[in-house]
This record gives structure tokens, sequence and C-alpha cells, in this order.
């Protein structure tokens, strides 16, 4: 009788295979690249009102999800999101029905609503009537393409990390930056909160449908979240969040002015260039002006804070692709080039079915190649299983 040891593969540390083969190693891409690429598609959508394209987006977000995104907590809230965006257009729906607005003899009337009477003081609004088909058509419409700029931004939460887009933000902007990574990771958290909350009440066999389940998962879900704002309340004390550091008051002062009038310069030149008839300076140089004006404040108030960086994010090709690819959707969709402007916003009157425009849908299916563009995420480091010793009769 001998005993022998079983030789068995086992997989490295990080769970990653040498690059032999010229394939992309998995890493995480910038987290600015992400905001940039969900930022230029909301912007996209914001130029169209056409169902197809705001479907046709809604498919890129999922395959773009799907396909690069971790196994963080906060990579599993878009479904989530998705609520959101039906809710809204539901809400948009049923109050389209309610205020009934806008409606014409020549509308194909589904049902009417008891109608309330108003008071002179409300007068121009209606509550209850008849309801038409293409005023919910409009309004679904509408809450759709609210919706799908609501999913924009939940692509971003999910694809990238928020505490690393905090790191590369401005000093100047340091404490509001945390006040928003705090703001955005709270969605994510509950998420995650409620998922452990229920896992629990499952092992321990309890009831897991009905009003008993909501009131059993709420009250650890609060309680959980109290705990953790009052150790991050802590653990900002103990890191002098919102200290002064060296700067004067008179530093300070100055800083606050320049970003005001930065901002009032950015305003004015956007008003400008929106409004054909405004003045010349108060289109592009007003806007150049208070850019100027707020990088001169950002330097001035980022030298009281002093950040180190450990392993900073690199910005590389994939970067400047997913960045570029929603970039260059947003431009498209604003050019006006190649297709004709009312197939972006086509009417109701007379009720017709949409067309596809083909360049806009090439545009957002462009959008749609970060999913291959960029790297893809770092698997989840996996334990090691233990050899098994074996025995062989001989």
């Amino acid at each position: 009788m001998s005993r022998t040891d079983a030789a068995t593969a086992q997989p490295s540390a990080s769970g990653l295979a040498p690059d032999a083969g010229g394939r992309r190693l998995p890493r995480t891409l910038h987290p600015v690249a992400w905001w940039i690429w969900a930022l230029a598609l909301a912007t996209a959508v914001s130029r169209t009102n056409n169902p197809l394209l705001l479907f046709l987006v809604l498919a890129v977000l999922g395959y773009v999800i799907t396909m690069r995104r971790t196994e963080a907590p906060w990579a599993r809230g878009f479904k989530y999101y998705l609520y959101l965006a039906l809710t809204v257009v539901a809400i948009r729906v049923v109050f389209r029905a309610v205020f009934a607005t806008g409606i014409t003899p020549h509308d194909h009337f589904l049902f009417s609503l008891p109608h309330l009477p108003t008071p002179d003081w409300y007068a121009g609004i209606q509550i209850g009537g008849p309801v038409s088909l293409e005023a919910l058509l409009s309004a679904a419409t509408d809450g759709l393409r609210l919706a799908c700029m609501l999913c924009c931004i939940g692509a971003a939460n999910t694809l990238a990390n928020p505490k690393r887009a905090l790191r590369v933000l401005p000093g100047a902007l340091y404490e509001l930056g945390v006040a928003v990574t705090v703001s955005i990771s709270v969605a994510p958290q509950l998420v995650q909160s409620v998922q452990r909350v229920h896992r629990a009440r499952r092992l321990r066999a309890g009831r897991s449908k009905g009003l008993r389940a909501l009131r059993g998962i709420i009250v650890p879900v609060l309680e959980d979240a109290l705990e953790r704002s009052l150790r991050l309340a802590a653990a900002m004390d103990s890191r002098g969040y919102g200290r002064a550091g060296t700067a004067t008051r008179r530093s300070r002062r100055a800083t606050g002015a320049l970003m005001l009038l930065g901002m009032c310069g950015l305003c004015a030149g956007a008003y400008g260039l929106l409004d054909a008839t405004a003045p010349v300076l108060l289109g592009f140089p007003a806007l150049a002006a208070g850019g100027v004006l707020c990088v001169a404040g950002l330097r001035l108030g980022g030298r009281r804070i002093t950040r180190t960086t450990y392993r900073p994010d690199p910005w590389r090709a994939a970067e400047w692709a997913v960045a570029g690819c929603g970039v260059l959707s947003a431009v498209l969709l604003f050019s006006n080039a190649g297709f004709n402007a009312a197939e972006l916003n086509p009417s109701i009157y007379p009720l017709s079915w949409p067309t596809l425009p083909l360049v806009p849908a090439a545009a957002i299916l462009l959008a749609g190649a970060a999913g291959f563009l960029a790297p893809p995420p770092t698997p989840p480091v996996r334990p090691a299983v233990p050899a098994q010793r074996t025995e062989e009769v001989t």
C-alpha cells in the first residue's frame, strides 16, 4: 500500500492567466470614461422623441452593461433604474389622462374620466374628461425619453466605481465630490441591504410575501442605513473633512468670487449661444470668460488641499475609444447630417407608425461599441481549492 499526492493544476492568486496569446488582460476602465459615454448618450437621447430610437438606446445600454459590468455591489442595481424608468412613464401617462389637455375632435377617444369642476383662479387646467389615444401616446413617448436619460445615468453608476471617480476631481471640488459620491452610493447600498435582509429572512424561513414581509425588511434596512451613515460621519470627521487647511479668509473669498463669476459667465454664454437674438458678446466670449474664471477658481481653491494618489487610474486607448463613441453619437444626432430632423421627433397627428432613420440608428449603435471596445472586467478572485489526497492500491 503506497500513498501518492495527485497533482492538480491550481489557479493563480489573481485568477488571471498570463497573456500569452496577445489578448487584452482584464482591467477596470477609467470611471470618467464611462461617465462621458453615458452623459453623451443622454444628450443624444434629449435630441429625439422617436420611440424606436429610444428603445434602441435601452437595448444598447442593456448590451453594454451585460458585457462590461463587474461583480461590485453598485453594479447590480441597474434593474432598479429600469423599475424607476417604468414608474416615470406610468406617472406621465396617468397625469396626462387626469389633466386632459390638447384634445381635438379628430383624436381617437378611448374612455372618459369623471370631470371635476375647477374654480376661476384655476382656469386653463381641466381635471378629468375624455382621454384620447394620441394624448396617451404623446405622454408615453415623453416619459420614455426621460426614462432613457435616467437609465443612462444608471448605466454610469453601474459601470463606474464612484469612489474611484472621486480621486480625479480637482482639489477645490473635493468636499462637493465626497457629497456627490455618498449620495450616488446610497442607492446601491440600499439595494445591497435589501438583498442581504431578504436572504436572511429566507434562511430563517420567514414569510417572503405580503405586507408583513415588507415591514420586516424595511426596519432592518433603515437601521442598517442609519448605522452606516453614523460610521461614515465619524470616518469623515476623523479624516478632517471640511477643514480649511492653510487657506486664509482672503483666499477663500477670492475663490468663491471667481467661481461665482465663472458660473454666471457660463450661464450667460450658454444663453447667448441658444438665443439667436442675443448680443454677440453674450455668446462664446462670455462662455470662454466664464470657463477661464472657473478654472482659476479651481486652481486657487485646490492649493489648500494636498492629496496623494496610490496607483492612479491610467487613461489609455480604451478610455479614448469608449468616451469617443459616446460623444460621436451625440454629435451625429445634433449635426442633422444625412437625415431629416423631423424624423427624430415624429408627429402623432395624423396617427402613424414612426420610421427608423438610418443615420441616427447607426449613431446609437456606435455608442454600443463600448461593449467590446472597453477591456473586460476583472473576474472575482476565488479562493484556491486545496489539492486532494488520493490513495492508490498497488
